[in-house]
């Protein structure tokens, strides 16, 4: 049975400490104002700071972390827009109606 937490965000620019299936990470989250574009995450080793994951879109309707299994992060990110499954989380709902589900079966998340 997964276990879903909702990341808590702003739509603001933001760098915090998360953990995700017992292992801490730095995430920052960034807007990407062009064409087709939008919100973005990096994960980051937060001993060493090397980067897991660099530049990678939220997308609505995907796991976010799908093809990284070899990272070893036991989960799926998952965006969700309220009332509309595969609507992009804007710049100005992001935290609101858009938000980002980490979902797991693994104990204490």
């Amino acid at each position: 049975m997964l276990t879903t937490y909702l990341i808590p965000l702003t739509n603001t620019p933001q760098t915090f400490g998360i953990n995700l299936a017992g292992v801490d990470y730095t995430m920052t989250v960034k807007w990407n104002d062009s064409p087709d574009a939008g919100w973005q995450f990096d994960l980051q080793d937060p001993t060493t700071g090397n980067y897991l994951i660099a530049g990678a879109p939220f997308i609505t309707g995907a796991d976010c972390l799908a093809g990284l299994d070899y990272l070893g992060i036991n989960g799926q990110l998952i965006v969700y827009t309220n009332g509309d499954d595969f609507a992009v989380p804007t710049f100005d709902n992001l935290g609101s109606e858009g938000n980002v589900y980490f979902l797991t079966d693994v104990a204490n998340g």
